[in-house]
């Protein structure tokens, strides 16, 4: 296992020179085996997605964007929708059990993060999107129990951290049996597909491992696992979400115009990181962009912004984000802004500066106004309480550097 993988210097296949170099490899679990493999021709490896909501959302992106590079290398990309381990649902890191889903809520969100997962991936002749219902959910219980379950041992699976950080929140037997079914997810696609790869989030690296482990019990071939970083700002919080909840990749619950907006704001000192995995624009034009400060820094942000959105939601919706942005926001008078939104009517002026990204919470939102912080179109405000009322642009500020135009209504 190697851990946090910085240099590409020793590897040879193209596909892991551009995940270390962009910085998409938290670990791998034999990093020159993959390099060697990868190296001797196109290899098939896959991401799985439980389809617990309609759309997928920005921590998804992540996998994504390495699963796109993949096939772009050369390699056979297959995007799993998790048809049958949905109904289960995956315990790992999380405080308590998810919503149980019914057979036809889970299809009809397959469905719908099917069609997100080709946007992204990009419709070539090496990107497949597999469900694994189509295996699971036709397996009789004593079977898999059999077949499965004898490779398990319940002393390994309490060592799990996924499931240790559950056992005093009443961890189900329905939960604790999800490991079992995603390994059997990686052992079947190598089967099935010739798969040898699979990719997550690194609070799949424990999942990932008991595939890798289950083939080798059962006689498979030797396969491989790739985990990328958790998705955090500069300042160490979980990034993806807006005032509104999550960053969807529907253009139904996000429209392309909010989701451009999102990266535009984005905090200064994400920009290069972000530049790195979630575009992909030539590494020199990355060095070049995440040089810039200041005011100039903007142009780093508006190149994030319209290459995720044009990966997400296509060039054109790009371009309308960007120009209905320039429209709403740009004039001589605001040359120096940093951050620009749209609220709606009546918004108070704590929920404005947490929408806008200048307090994490409302708390802080609180003592930077109580703090003689926080200006709205030039005066200081001092009243935490106060709401807006209609107008066409509003300027706030906090602080010398931090500048937003604000479009109400």
């Amino acid at each position: 296992m190697h851990d946090v993988i910085q240099s590409s210097a020793a590897t040879r296949s193209g596909f892991l020179s551009v995940m270390i170099e962009r910085g998409f490899v938290q670990q791998c679990t034999d990093l020159t085996g993959l390099d060697s493999i990868l190296s001797s021709g196109p290899a098939t490896g896959f991401v799985g997605f439980d389809a617990t909501a309609r759309s997928l959302h920005v921590g998804h992106l992540l996998s994504l964007m390495a699963l796109r590079w993949f096939a772009r290398t050369g390699n056979r990309a297959i995007a799993l929708m998790g048809g049958a381990t949905t109904l289960v649902g995956d315990p790992s890191f999380r405080n308590s059990a998810r919503p149980m889903l019914t057979s036809e809520q889970v299809g009809e969100n397959v469905a719908a993060i099917s069609g997100q997962v080709r946007r992204v991936l990009g419709h070539r002749p090496n990107v497949i999107v597999r469900d694994n219902a189509e295996w699971l959910g036709e397996v009789g219980f004593i079977d898999f129990l059999r077949d499965v379950g004898t490779h398990f041992t319940v002393p390994r699976m309490l060592a799990m951290e996924s499931v240790k950080s559950r056992l005093d929140d009443g961890l189900t037997m329905l939960e604790f049996a999800y490991m079992m079914l995603q390994s059997a997810d990686f052992v079947e696609l190598s089967r099935r597909e010739g798969c040898v790869l699979q990719m997550g989030g690194s609070d799949q690296w424990g999942n990932i491992c008991n595939g890798i482990d289950l083939s080798r019990r059962m006689g498979g071939k030797a396969l491989f696992g790739l985990t990328t970083p958790l998705l955090e700002t500069a300042s160490g919080q979980k990034m993806g979400k807006t005032a509104k909840g999550a960053v969807w990749l529907d253009a139904s619950m996000l429209d392309p115009f909010g989701f451009w907006q999102w990266w535009r704001n984005v905090e200064d000192a994400d920009v290069p990181r972000l530049l790195r995995l979630f575009t992909e624009l030539p590494m020199g034009e990355v060095e070049r962009l995440s040089t810039l400060g200041g005011s100039e820094i903007n142009e780093a942000k508006k190149a994030l912004a319209n290459s995720v959105t044009a990966i997400v939601h296509g060039e054109a919706a790009a371009r309308m984000a960007e120009e209905k942005s320039f429209a709403l926001f740009v004039d001589a008078g605001h040359a120096e802004v940093t951050h620009a939104v749209e609220a709606p009517e009546g918004i108070g002026a704590l929920d404005l500066l947490v929408r806008i990204g200048f307090a994490g919470s409302k708390g802080e939102a609180r003592r930077l106004i109580r703090g003689r912080g926080v200006r709205i179109d030039g005066v200081t405000i001092e009243d935490d309480a106060i709401r807006l009322s209609p107008a066409t642009k509003v300027d706030v500020a906090v602080g010398r550097r931090r500048k937003a135009l604000v479009a109400i209504g």
